[in-house]
Order: structure tokens, then C-alpha cells, then sequence
């Protein structure tokens, strides 16, 4: 009875509920694709074809790579950090 009594009592927040899944879908997709190795190592790549096509020189490369190197381990981080948080 008291599940019932509960749940009549919160039917006006279920929209407010519903909102908030929603909301939290959108935040969980956004930080997927923030924290998506793929791109990055993909712009790896395609950094180093631009070096050895001459397009960049190495001090151009280096400080690009750099920059690359730092997202990736950003990106590292937050996996560790979500991997342990969600138990897998």
C-alpha cells in the first residue's frame, strides 16, 4: 500500500523524471564522442602523412603531436576513471 501511496504521490514529477533521463542520455552521448579515441588517432595519422609528404615540418609535427598525445591520455584517464566507477 505504501508503494502505491508513493507512487500517486510522485506522478507530478514523472515529466520532471522523464526530463532528467533524457538529459542524462544527451550528457552520456556528448561525453562518447568528447572521449572517442578514434578521432584522434586518426588525426595521429594523418599528422604524420603530412610529415612525410613535406606538408609540415618537424617542429610544426612536434608540437601538433603533442597536443595529440596529451588528448589521448586525457581520453586514457576518463575510460580508467569511468571503468572503475561503472565496475567493469
Amino acid at each position: 500500500m505504501a508503494g502505491l501511496v508513493t507512487e500517486i504521490l510522485a506522478l507530478p514529477l514523472a515529466p520532471l523524471r522523464g526530463v532528467g533521463w533524457v538529459l542524462d542520455k544527451v550528457v552520456r552521448a556528448a561525453e562518447e564522442e568528447f572521449y572517442d579515441p578514434a578521432p584522434v588517432q586518426e588525426e595521429l595519422v594523418n599528422l604524420e602523412r603530412a610529415r612525410t609528404e613535406g606538408r609540415i615540418d618537424d617542429e610544426e609535427f612536434a608540437r601538433r603531436e603533442e597536443e595529440l598525445l596529451h588528448r589521448m591520455e586525457e581520453i586514457s584517464a576518463y575510460q580508467l576513471q569511468r571503468g572503475g566507477q561503472s565496475g567493469l
